[in-house]
């Protein structure tokens, strides 16, 4: 007999995005095709960037940056819903959802402060366009690539244990398809107003300040681009920021919905479909993205396509660090079955 008055659970169960089979049939299939698109578009990118000389450049460093988040992002969540969505057990172990929670925090954070990273640099070339080469110089763009990766640990670290020293006595059923931090809040039989406030805190800092700083970016860069005398010139500068506009505008756009909204308004169905919009569907857009609206990216993945064979060390290389993430991932599932069947 599970004791109603168990403060923290051996595992929960992660109710998914639907309880109708057929809809689940559906989702599944919806979900691995999206993820074979992710890793698929996002490996290419990583690939293309890695050996074309021409791409070697700060903005193909930075967009090589998302590629990777994006991916370990996806593959984060992903394997989870298809093993929730085929398995009659939907349960996760505590360690594997503190797993799967502090990983999703760090690349959610990360992603915010890389793409503004990447607003920045866009105004630097277009803004400063003498001055591009010393400013972003190798130490520079590395220690803003850095920057993304320290700031989603940091708000992990504090994020997921306020989370996890909360009593969860209400219900161990999460209505969700992850371990998100706003389903946990639901399920506390105390008022959860310091986990609240830190996490307003912490969407205002990062989300806020980091779409902000992207939009003062963008003001200086679509002034600059008015100044043009040449159509042909401002059509061809803005095309390059107009695919990194998209991505911001899906990307923070849904973050906002989820953690920037009060407790009272918010609906458990909308924050499902915002969670998987910014979870599985701006991972796998990314890419396409970046790719269509870019002649550079295009005349270069056409290249390598016509020699397969630069491809396949690149391919295998990536194709590993895929598998490490996931097999982690799956050695946290493992240990749901060792928590109930000891021995």
């Amino acid at each position: 007999m599970e004791n109603s008055n168990q403060t923290l659970p051996s595992w929960f169960f992660l109710l998914g995005l639907s309880t109708v089979p057929q809809m689940q049939v559906i989702g599944f299939l919806l979900f691995v095709v999206m993820y074979i698109i992710t890793l698929s578009g996002n490996c290419l990118l990583l690939i293309t960037v890695r050996i074309s000389p021409t791409l070697h450049t700060p903005m193909y460093f930075f967009l090589c940056n998302l590629s990777f988040m994006d991916i370990c992002f996806s593959t984060t969540i992903v394997p989870v819903i298809l093993k929730n969505t085929l398995s009659k057990d939907k349960s996760i172990s505590v360690g594997g959802c503190a797993f799967q929670m502090f990983f999703y925090l760090v690349l959610g954070a990360g992603e915010c402060i890389l793409l503004s990273v990447m607003a920045y640099d866009r105004f630097v070339a277009i803004c400063r366009p003498l001055h591009y080469s010393s400013i972003m110089n190798f130490r520079f763009c590395i220690i803003l690539a850095i920057i993304p990766w320290i700031v989603g640990f940091i708000n992990s670290s504090i994020q997921v244990p306020l989370t996890w020293r909360l009593p969860f006595c209400r219900s161990h059923h999460v209505n969700h398809f992850f371990c998100e931090v706003p389903p946990f809040l639901r399920l506390s039989c105390i008022d959860p107003w310091l986990n609240v406030i830190a996490m307003n805190v912490a969407a205002g800092i990062i989300v806020l300040c980091a779409f902000l700083l992207t939009l003062i970016s963008y003001v200086y860069i679509i002034s600059t681009i008015l100044k043009i005398h040449s159509s042909r010139g401002r059509h061809a500068v803005f095309s390059t920021c107009a695919s990194h506009l998209m991505v911001v505008a899906l990307y923070y756009g849904t973050l906002m919905s989820i953690y920037l909204q009060p407790r009272s308004s918010q609906s458990v169905e909308t924050d499902k479909t915002a969670s998987v919009l910014y979870t599985v569907v701006t991972p796998m857009l990314n890419p396409i993205i970046y790719s269509i609206r870019n002649k550079d990216v295009k005349n270069c993945i056409v290249k390598i396509i016509k020699k397969p064979r630069k491809m396949v060390p690149h391919l295998l290389t990536v194709v590993l660090i895929i598998h490490m993430n996931v097999y982690g991932i799956c050695r946290q599932e493992d240990d749901i079955d060792i928590w109930k069947h000891p021995g």
